[in-house]
């Protein structure tokens, strides 16, 4: 049942209750049925559930498998730090999403305690808790409404219902009954959500739905859902099966053809292990881990608070950015930009005063805060602020023009209406909608109405919202202060037309979110005229093609037709929260990645289904910061854009280091297995293999984390969500220069072995180190020369090859380390054959570079 199209009379028979209530007997046996009037958790993950779900990932079952094979080759060390990274990432996991658990209790928190209700007829005090549909709920001021209600009685009643529906303003309640229709939540306005806060008035209503059943209790159940895995889980997911399925290949081939050639089999079962171990990017797990950390770092100095460091990365695969409009793309501050005054008006005493000015500096509430600034309504604050900033001061007038009655405001006539005294009469100045103002003009005005309507017709397709004042003088006050006698014979004094004004940066924020190929969507609960004037104005409409849908529209629409318009939409106005998660949903469904904003508690399940949820951290509820992923600290669209620049670098930087290791450890692959093939003895031991896992993965892969953002980073598509880590030409990179390294290898281990250098193997070892480290150094960019790069914009990469280039020379001179090792100290000459031969690599990587440089000029 429909209870706000349904007459008071049918909502009592449908919930068999009266107007004194229900019994107690009949209380028990409902709270029985229905159960208590509370927010449910979904069944809740056990803390050791949450722990063991950390373990179950492929890579991490890797790295656990590599802890244990570097443990039963006697490698301690590399098994500590291998299960340290394991566990701090576990740990990292299993707090965020004991955290995803807090957004549930955030929307508790809000609920009433207490409710009044009418029981056996008499009025008592209970546990909200124990509402049932039928009660009789008595509110007032201050009260939360405890349940979803529907109002039987109401008395100038306003009820803010900001949280829930996204609106601003407090909404004036009624019990009246809408004809029938569809209608949005903030316009059932005989209905009151549970959650809710009545700011002024009082109303007895019969509560219609409890617990679960309410709408907040309907955001409860939209909100307990699983997280959404990031577009680089789901890519280290596949990453690491194909690369565990990879490694056992390997190691199986080379231990069967090692043991046709007669190789000793311990020795070949300790090299295949070193193999398995080569393969797997141990580091990996820990580099993610810093580039996100270090990223969330930098976003809180750009006003962004990350809750989630999988939100860091997500954002460089954002395609769609939805995004609230008050407050994000505008100012929140309802300004006046356009007034018209009427000719006609005038009056003796207004003689040497701007008529429209006093009007509006005399009709309104707002007040003076301590701080100096205006309070009240956002449209009244944007009116008084405008005559104030041209001198025109309500407390200053109404010292000569003292205000002695008055008819508020009044959502069914649309006016308000202010009485002040003056020396030549009773001054009438009545503000309101200008269509509902025209009706009430003198006659001898109505000629002018067409073209009034007209110019505020015009207005409102601009975006504005339209204003009208109009006045008259009486002699005296009359007995009867009615709108009958009051708000007629009006003359017109003018009209304004106020805005809520674009955020200065929201516009170049979109029109790069354009270049970088990302879609704003704006989503409001402003009108549709409003609502397209302001993303017109924003540049997130830029063609016909471009489509603009309400609320009543979008539930019009079946799932094929909506799924076939979807991309096309950039404006929805009047939504619902559930309509909020289907537009999410659809453009999920089309392999689109969504960002969503929100501030209110009807945001809470889009922010936790959208791909990175992003609440305000100025006007957000804390149910709202809960379910998302990252809070902007000063409620700005431009600082999503920074944050999704900070993400396109950091993804940069993780399939940098990802194309650094697998090329290295393809290096190593490719000469460990290729040599035997050419007679040639295993170049390497399998602590040689270990180590130069430990310092060339660890220090430099590291430091790649600390490379700033490329020059087009921000002018290229986003990453293709569908697009696993190995497509596209990592492949044929990893192969290209593992191929390379493999072959400088084997090369130098040839040349030394025929030249009867009794150092081959430590030779070898050196060549493979440094090759990796020239590869590091070169793969700072993926198109830009390193020769052009500012060498000193990446310290940290300076000093992890400074320090790995110590660290492998103090293998090969000090006699500790020699035995350890199995090393022999080499010549100045040897040493520079080695380090000639290494760089082979870095060139070959610039080499490539500067041909990709050449097509894209050639192709401009």
């Amino acid at each position: 049942m429909e209870y706000y199209t349904s007459q008071i009379a049918d909502v009592a028979q449908s919930l068999n209750t009266t107007p004194a209530g229900i019994d107690s007997t009949t209380a028990q046996q409902r709270l029985t049925e229905t159960g208590k009037n509370q927010i449910a958790d979904a069944k809740k993950k056990t803390i050791w559930l949450m722990l063991f779900h950390q373990f179950t990932d492929v890579m991490v079952l890797v790295l656990i498998t590599a802890a244990i094979i570097s443990a039963v080759i006697g490698e301690l060390n590399s098994a500590y730090v291998i299960l340290a990274i394991v566990l701090l990432n576990a740990l990292i996991g299993f707090a965020q999403e004991y955290q995803a658990t807090k957004a549930v209790e955030a929307l508790k928190k809000m609920a009433a305690t207490k409710a009044r209700v009418l029981r056996n007829g008499q009025t008592i005090d209970i546990d909200a808790a124990d509402l049932v549909p039928g009660d009789v709920t008595l509110l007032d001021a201050g009260n939360i409404i405890p349940a979803d209600v529907r109002f039987m009685e109401t008395h100038a009643l306003k009820v803010d219902e900001s949280s829930m529906t996204g609106e601003s303003d407090n909404v004036e309640k009624n019990a009246d009954t809408l004809p029938a229709g569809e209608y949005p939540l903030g316009d059932r306005l005989n209905i009151g959500y549970k959650g809710t806060f009545v700011t002024n008035g009082r109303a007895t209503a019969y509560v219609v739905a409890t617990g679960m059943s309410t709408e907040l209790g309907k955001i409860a159940q939209l909100v307990q859902t699983d997280e959404v895995a990031t577009p680089l889980q789901k890519r280290l997911g596949t990453f690491g099966k194909q690369l565990a399925a990879a490694a056992l290949v390997i190691c199986l081939i080379f231990f069967g053809v090692g043991l046709l050639r007669g190789e000793p089999w311990l020795n070949l079962v300790l090299v295949s292990i070193s193999l398995a171990v080569a393969a797997i990017p141990e580091a990996l797990p820990a580099v993610v881990t810093v580039a996100l950390a270090l990223g969330a770092k930098r976003l809180v100095k750009s006003q962004a608070l990350v809750r989630k460091l999988s939100a860091v990365e997500t954002l460089g695969s954002v395609t769609y950015i939805c995004t609230d409009k008050t407050g994000t793309l505008t100012l929140n501050k309802m300004t006046v930009d356009e007034t018209e005054a009427s000719p006609d008006f005038s009056l003796p005493m207004l003689a040497n005063d701007d008529a429209l000015l006093t009007a509006m500096a005399l009709n309104n509430d707002v007040s003076t805060g301590e701080d100096g600034k205006l309070l009240g309504d956002s449209t009244e604050v944007g009116l008084a602020q405008y005559a104030a900033d041209r001198a025109y001061v309500r407390t200053q007038l109404e010292s000569r023009f003292p205000r002695i009655a008055e008819l508020p405001f009044d959502s069914d006539r649309k006016c308000m209406t202010t009485l002040h005294q003056t020396d030549q009469g009773v001054l009438v100045v009545t503000k309101g909608a200008v269509g509902t103002l025209i009706t009430q003009l003198d006659a001898d005005q109505q000629p002018d109405v067409p073209g009034l309507r007209t110019r505020v017709d015009a207005l409102a397709e601009r975006g504005f919202r339209t204003m009208g004042y109009a006045g008259k003088l009486l002699p005296e006050l009359p007995q009867s202060v009615d709108v009958a006698t009051i708000e007629t014979g009006l003359r017109f004094i003018g009209f304004v037309g106020l805005m809520d004004p674009p955020r200065h940066e929201a516009r170049q924020a979109v029109t790069e979110c354009r270049e970088a190929g990302i879609i704003t969507i704006m989503i409001t609960g402003d009108h549709k005229l409003t609502a397209k004037a302001i993303a017109e104005t924003l540049g997130i409409i830029t063609s016909d093609d471009d489509k603009v849908l309400t609320g009543p529209e979008l539930s019009q629409l079946n799932e094929f037709a909506f799924d076939a318009i979807v991309e096309k939409v950039r404006v929805y106005a009047r939504v619902d929260p559930a309509q909020k998660l289907r537009i999410i949903s659809a453009l999920q469904a089309r392999h689109q990645f969504v960002a969503m904003t929100g501030d209110g508690v009807n945001d809470a399940p889009a922010l936790k289904n959208a791909d990175i949820g992003v609440a305000m951290g100025i006007t957000g509820t804390e149910v709202a910061k809960e379910a998302a992923h990252m809070i902007l600290l000063d409620d700005n669209f431009a600082t999503i854009v920074k944050a999704v620049r900070h993400g396109r670098r950091i993804f940069d930087n993780i399939l940098k280091f990802i194309r650094y290791i697998l090329s290295g450890n393809a290096g190593e692959l490719f000469a460990i297995s290729l040599a035997p093939f050419f007679g040639l003895p295993i170049p390497l031991l399998a602590i040689h293999i270990l180590w130069i896992n430990l310092i060339t993965d660890g220090l430099p892969g590291l430091a790649l984390a600390y490379e700033p953002a490329e020059v087009d980073t921000m002018k290229r598509p986003p990453i293709d969500p569908r697009q696993t880590i190995f497509t596209g030409e990592l492949p044929w990179f990893v192969l290209g220069v593992g191929g390379l390294i493999g072959t400088v290898t084997i090369g130098i281990q040839a040349w030394a072995i025929r030249s009867g250098l009794p150092h081959w193997q430590t030779m070898t070892f050196t060549v493979l180190c440094f090759a990796q480290l020239g590869n590091a150094v070169a793969i700072r960019s993926h198109r830009e020369s390193v020769f052009s790069l500012n060498l000193l914009a990446n310290k940290p990469m300076l000093y992890a090859i400074t320090l790995t280039v110590a660290l492998q020379l103090m293998v090969i001179y000090v006699p500790f380390f020699n035995d350890l090792f199995h090393t022999q100290p080499l010549s100045w000459s040897e040493l520079g054959i080695t380090v000639a031969v290494s760089s082979l690599v870095f060139w070959a990587v610039e080499g490539k570079k500067l041909l990709v440089r050449v097509r894209a000029n050639q192709s401009k």
